[in-house]
């Protein structure tokens, strides 16, 4: 039997740091990231179907959460803000994820790729059900900064103006219902939500 490096892998995702040119008050790292974005993905999923008519299975749309930047193991989590400073630098950024994503599936039994392709190789991914994905990834990144600017660190002000601006454009009815009905008790302290 062949051997596989893939979980190995993906247990890796803790050790791979988000915002790495932020001071943080409190360290996050992918897996977690993850975990939370799988669980605002699957949210806007339900929003989207039973407040909005849509039809996605939101079962699915949290594994896609789960899987998402998993890719960061081989290549680590790029800043957003040189990810996207122009377009040549974002697009041989993609080709990198790709290769990444490639190399991952590789590592996997055969005959458990193709289940693991739609989850992993962002080419294969179904583009409206990845839409809500990035949503909760926005959102997720939205409510790192509003974690970090209530503990009274300042340098995620721009961050989070910025992170408005993407929530404006990436704006659905899930999403609006999503921060109207959930986000403000991410302003409160333990005391308060209790």
């Amino acid at each position: 039997m062949e051997r596989s490096h893939f979980f190995a892998h993906l247990a890796r995702m803790k050790l791979i740091q988000r915002w790495p040119l932020m001071r943080c008050v409190s360290t996050e790292n992918i897996s977690e990231h993850s975990l939370q974005v799988a669980f605002v993905a699957h949210a806007l999923a339900l929003i989207k179907n039973r407040k909005f008519g849509g039809n996605t299975n939101p079962e699915r749309i949290a594994l896609l959460g789960m899987f998402h930047d998993v890719s960061e193991v081989l290549t680590g989590d790029m800043p957003t803000p040189i990810k996207y400073y122009n377009p040549a630098i974002a697009e041989e950024y993609k080709k990198i994820e790709l290769a990444a994503e490639q190399k991952l599936l590789s590592m996997l039994p055969e005959e458990f790729r193709d289940d693991y392709a739609p989850l992993l190789d962002s080419h294969k991914v179904n583009k409206e059900d990845y839409k809500i994905v990035k949503q909760a990834d926005s959102l997720c990144a939205y409510l790192k900064c509003l974690e970090e600017l209530n503990a009274g660190n300042h340098e995620f002000t721009q961050a989070k103006k910025r992170l408005e601006h993407t929530l404006d454009e990436r704006s659905t009815p899930e999403m609006e219902y999503f921060l109207t009905t959930f986000v403000e008790s991410f302003n409160l302290t333990l005391d308060d939500i209790s």
